[in-house]
């Protein structure tokens, strides 16, 4: 089988740089390059510095480097014919080279999706890739309303225990309050019953007694002051009228004193049933005796002047159960159903 026979090899020029490119003007004559082991980096990778045969490489490692860089862009070695146009240098699609970096992944050739989840949890993930502040931020804003709901929790409590201490407060108070309003209207009604009870009997008691005189005026009343009278002050009540006028019986009783008793004049004394002495004084006359019974309106007497006076009148004392003081007459027969 014939092989094609190779390419002669160009011919070298000194003071010429590899790949078609001469030395400049401002660098002037090429020099050759012979690296060491100190001078040269540790090699890494697949590519490699080549030593160039018969001269070295050119000390300009930028222009070594983009002559890489447009080979492996390019597919291959540029040719170094000097004086042609440099080759232009694309650079490959991301996602078309994506697939070095997600070996090992799920994702789809070609896609760059697999970079972006480089070093994210799965915890993470699932809560949306938010970050560690977010997350304390939502930790602290559910202890804040956690805390907030126990305080609200707690004021609603105490709320409602005020409430209810009103409520039992103002329960209590209506109870009282109604409490007294009924014992306040039952001890009314027992008064009004009660006085009831009193008009009757003294509506009773008023048929039993009488007035002594139909028509008078009073003229003195008891406990007045008065030099006038041997006690010092008034011991009776008063009933003014003219000479004569009949005197009656203020209830049924006995007559057990009918006579002259000096500053008294004629005096006739009624003992009623239950002891109680009715005086009375300053009579022109006397119309019963001593033993006599009466009852309620029969005429004892007639007024007059008899005794120590200044005029014609009725002195009527009650003495109860016949003791030598005497009380106020009008208190008396008013507790009688009598209104003088």
């Amino acid at each position: 089988m014939a092989s094609n026979p190779p390419a002669p090899a160009a011919p070298f020029v000194p003071g010429t740089r590899p790949f078609g490119f001469g030395p400049s003007d401002d660098e002037g004559q090429w020099e050759e390059w012979n690296p060491t082991e100190e001078s040269l980096r540790p090699v890494r990778g697949r590519h490699r510095v080549s030593r160039q045969r018969g001269g070295g490489l050119a000390r300009s490692s930028t222009v070594l480097g983009v002559g890489v860089i447009a080979a492996v862009g390019a597919g291959g070695m540029a040719s170094a014919n000097t004086g042609k146009p440099p080759v232009s240098i694309s650079l490959p699609d991301l996602a078309s080279v994506a697939h070095v970096f997600d070996a090992g992944s799920d994702a789809p050739k070609g896609s760059a999706t697999a970079l972006s989840a480089v070093g994210v949890s799965t915890k993470e993930t699932a809560q949306g890739t938010r970050d560690a502040g977010e997350a304390l931020r939502d930790r602290i804003m559910a202890q804040a309303e956690s805390q907030q709901v126990q305080l609200d929790s707690k004021a609603q409590s105490a709320t409602d225990a005020a409430l209810a201490k009103q409520v039992d407060e103002a329960a209590a108070k209506a109870e009282k309050d109604a409490a007294a309003k009924a014992q306040a209207a039952k001890e009314k009604a027992e008064a009004a019953a009660k006085k009831a009870a009193e008009d009757a009997k003294l509506a009773e008691l008023a048929k039993q007694y009488k007035l002594p005189v139909v028509s008078y005026t009073i003229t003195g009343t008891f406990g007045q002051a008065g030099s006038m009278w041997s006690s010092g002050y008034h011991t009776g009540l008063d009933f003014a009228a003219p000479t004569g006028t009949l005197i009656k019986a203020i209830h049924s009783g006995t007559i057990t004193e009918a006579g002259w008793a000096g500053s008294y004049g004629y005096r006739t004394i009624l003992t009623l049933d239950d002891g109680t002495e009715l005086w009375f004084c300053h009579q022109s006359s006397i119309s019963v005796s001593v033993g006599q019974k009466v009852a309620t309106g029969d005429v004892i007497g007639r007024i007059g002047a008899t005794g120590n006076v200044t005029g014609p009148h009725l002195h009527l004392e009650v003495h109860p159960n016949g003791q030598s003081t005497g009380i106020d007459p009008m208190t008396w027969l008013r507790s009688k159903g009598l209104n003088p």
